[in-house]
């Protein structure tokens, strides 16, 4: 388990959305700085934040923040993009770009700040999913939380040794810029970012962050025909 407080967290995607949320919610248990990232420049006039460029996609700018960010100690792996679009279908590039972001992104974060975490105690990698890693319809986007959860759960295996604690969150739809067109309920960011922390400092290595993950998770023993995008309310 890891306590927040006073500890050096990275949280990439951190400008907006859940990020933004992973931010507040770090610093007020305590952190004693946090590296939040975007794609593009921003400012944050708290002391305890140190606003970064970052672009997944590139393991330049991955390396250029891992370089910075020497004195980690957790990282949070958010930053993630969503296009829509079915798989036979849709703009094959942006399915790539998915997979790119969603799956490699977090890859190049985890093998950049691997040897970071080591050299500072262990410390904690937090990987973002989705329920919709375990339901079938919603495209690239689907599919490469999918991988990402099976991306964490080997990592998990990998940073062992080094007493790295890899923690793979799941959520439902999150009141944030990513779904807002979509008609349906929503989890407050704050809400969902103060049950990832709680499981964090708990030892877990797996947050099922509202009621729907927890629904969702407790049917995959049942027919994968019933695994759909309906299925998550």
């Amino acid at each position: 388990m890891v306590a927040l407080a006073g500890r050096v967290v990275v949280v990439t995607g951190g400008r907006r959305g859940l990020g933004a949320a992973l931010v507040d919610e770090v610093l007020a248990r305590g952190a004693g700085k946090v590296y939040a990232t975007s794609r593009s420049p921003y400012t944050d006039e708290r002391p305890r934040v140190v606003t970064v460029p970052l672009d997944v996609r590139a393991a330049a700018s991955v390396a250029a923040l891992a370089k910075l960010a020497d004195d980690a100690e957790v990282v949070f792996n958010n930053a993630g993009i969503l296009l829509p679009g079915p798989l036979l279908t849709g703009d094959a590039e942006q399915a790539a770009e998915t997979f790119d972001v969603n799956v490699f992104g977090p890859l190049r974060v985890a093998r950049a700040f691997a040897p970071v975490l080591a050299a500072n105690g262990g410390g904690a990698l937090v990987n973002m999913h989705s329920v919709l890693s375990w339901l079938a319809g919603s495209g690239a986007y689907g599919a490469s939380k999918a991988a990402a959860w099976s991306l964490t759960n080997s990592l998990r295996l990998e940073l062992a040794p080094q007493h790295t604690q890899v923690v793979g969150v799941h959520a439902g739809f999150i009141d944030t810029d990513m779904v807002a067109a979509l008609d349906r309920s929503k989890a407050k960011p704050a809400d969902v970012a103060a049950r990832i922390a709680d499981g964090l400092e708990a030892g877990h290595t797996e947050v099922l962050a509202d009621d729907v993950s927890v629904a969702v998770k407790s049917a995959l023993s049942g027919p994968v025909e019933d695994l759909t995008f309906s299925a998550a309310g």
